[in-house]
């Protein structure tokens, strides 16, 4: 091969995997994936204000919780859950909306979470999975179900 030959095909090679490690344009978020990554960041500010009011005009009547022990609370023993003033940190990444409908969406997300160990027990899982399930009921939205999974079980 030619001297500008091979130059040629190392310009094309370095440009191709250059191309490759670089990441993807980030997906323009829709008006409903905008809308509930704000509603289900204002219940994490929630959680750790333990911001009564705000479950109280944001919770459905029906609303239910699966903490990470597994337990099902429902409305106002959940309700009373969800708020933890004891959380060191909470933070949320990787967050993705699905939705079910015009009037439904499930919001997903991974969250690192660390809270003050209590005396008789260790601190929950670090890393855990989020699932909300968020139901429009006129014009506001409503959470309507949210659980909590331990993602990585030697960690508690």
């Amino acid at each position: 091969m030619k001297p500008v030959g091979m130059i040629c095909a190392l310009f094309v090679c370095g440009s191709l995997i250059s191309a490759a490690q670089t990441p993807a344009a980030a997906k323009a978020l829709s008006p409903l994936e905008q809308t509930l990554i704000a509603c289900e960041k204002s219940l994490i500010e929630a959680k750790k204000k333990d911001d009564g009011a705000f479950f109280k005009r944001t919770l459905s009547a029906d609303f239910s919780l699966v903490g990470v022990d597994g337990k099902l609370l429902e409305r106002q023993e959940a309700a009373d859950d969800l708020g933890d003033s004891g959380l060191v940190e909470l933070t949320p990444y990787d967050i993705k909306v699905v939705a079910v409908g015009e009037d439904a969406a499930i919001v997903t997300y991974d969250a690192i979470v660390r809270r003050k160990p209590e005396e008789d027990q260790g601190p929950p899982p670090r890393y855990q999975h989020f699932s909300s399930v968020w139901v429009k009921q006129g014009d506001a939205w409503k959470l309507k179900f949210h659980q909590a999974t331990a993602a990585h079980w030697g960690d508690w």
